[in-house]
């Protein structure tokens, strides 16, 4: 039965309210990728940490001094080398020890880049682990 006026047109009324099922489904679809894709937390980072009780504080460990200068001379404890394969020996001989010395690293900021990375690549093929890089603030302009 149509009440109204008898001019009214048999048009369908117009539908005012917004469809969400497409919202939700882009919603659920944009969760669901986000939750694929967020990294799983498993990473983990392996450290060498130290095993047994540390030395007696009194004793005081040996340093050994390596410097490298603006022509990438290679100096142990002030005296100039003659090439990588003396620096490598001396490396063996303290690697060698029962308690490995401390090794102070002291490049020149104009040394090339290599050598500095060979002195540091034989200490650690060569398992020492005691090493530090003197003089860095140099490096900061």
């Amino acid at each position: 039965m149509n009440v109204g006026s008898a001019g009214a047109s048999s048009e369908p009324e117009v539908m005012v309210d917004i469809n969400t099922t497409p919202l939700i489904d882009v919603m659920l679809v944009l969760l669901i990728m986000l939750i694929i894709t967020i990294p799983i937390q498993l990473h983990s980072v392996n450290l060498d940490l130290p095993v047994g009780t540390p030395p007696a504080s009194d004793i005081k460990p040996e340093i050994v001094k390596i410097d490298i200068d603006d022509k990438s001379t290679v100096y142990w404890q002030g005296v100039a080398l003659a090439d990588m394969g003396e620096l490598e020996t001396r490396l063996r001989e303290i690697a060698a020890r029962p308690v490995a010395p401390d090794l102070h690293l002291r490049p020149d900021k104009a040394a090339r880049y290599a050598v500095v990375a060979r002195v540091l690549a034989d200490t650690k093929r060569l398992g020492l682990t005691k090493i530090g890089v003197i003089g860095s603030e140099q490096f900061v302009q």
